[in-house]
């Protein structure tokens, strides 16, 4: 069997993969690697990052978010979120973004995977799962890279907080928010009609 059939042959739909990943598999990886890109067999997503579509009934399925950022950071460990996801809120967010972010323990960064961008932003402690309180909190961190009107913003944000569980919020602002950010909610909870920036 030739060496390029026995390396298609561990590539499996839908699956994105490092060019170091693959090296076992191939003498001549990058030969081979050009070679799978140039028919087609296999996406060349950016340097040494490789996807081997999978076919849908509506076309070629683009690689997933979570797999993407997972074979680049070598790591499960992130979280993956977008500025679009405090819409959700109920604040007066309507603006949509292009960019996802991932909140994470490695790298940090703006770098386009599969023609997609994705803000690479480095955090020690990260959450499981992405709250209300958590999308709150990330919001108020930040509020000088949305595009509303920050004053009409604020309200909307402290009465939100309002609505939510007052551990809940308060644990989660001190434990991923940045100093201002505590200190507003904290004043939020204690004294909800002088909360300030």
């Amino acid at each position: 069997m030739k060496q390029l059939d026995r390396l298609k042959r561990h590539l499996k739909p839908g699956k994105v993969y490092r060019r170091a990943d693959l090296e076992q598999w191939s003498k001549s990886i990058d030969r081979h690697l050009r070679e799978l890109v140039n028919e087609g067999f296999l996406q060349k997503l950016q340097n040494g990052l490789y996807y081997y579509p999978k076919e849908t009934v509506f076309g070629t399925a683009p690689a997933e978010d979570r797999k993407l950022v997972e074979t680049f950071l070598k790591d499960k460990n992130f979280l993956l979120t977008s500025p679009n996801s405090y819409n959700t809120l109920g604040v007066g967010t309507t603006q949509f973004y292009n960019t996802q972010v991932v909140y994470n323990k490695k790298r940090h960064g703006v770098f386009t995977l599969g023609g997609r961008t994705f803000d690479f932003q480095r955090k020690m402690d990260l959450p499981r799962k992405v709250t209300e309180e958590f999308l709150l909190v990330d919001l108020f961190n930040n509020l000088d890279r949305v595009a509303e009107d920050r004053n009409a913003l604020l309200g909307r944000v402290r009465e939100k907080a309002l609505e939510l569980d007052d551990k809940k919020l308060l644990s989660t602002a001190r434990k991923y928010g940045k100093v201002r950010t505590k200190k507003f909610f904290e004043e939020v909870v204690t004294n909800p009609s002088s909360a300030s920036v």
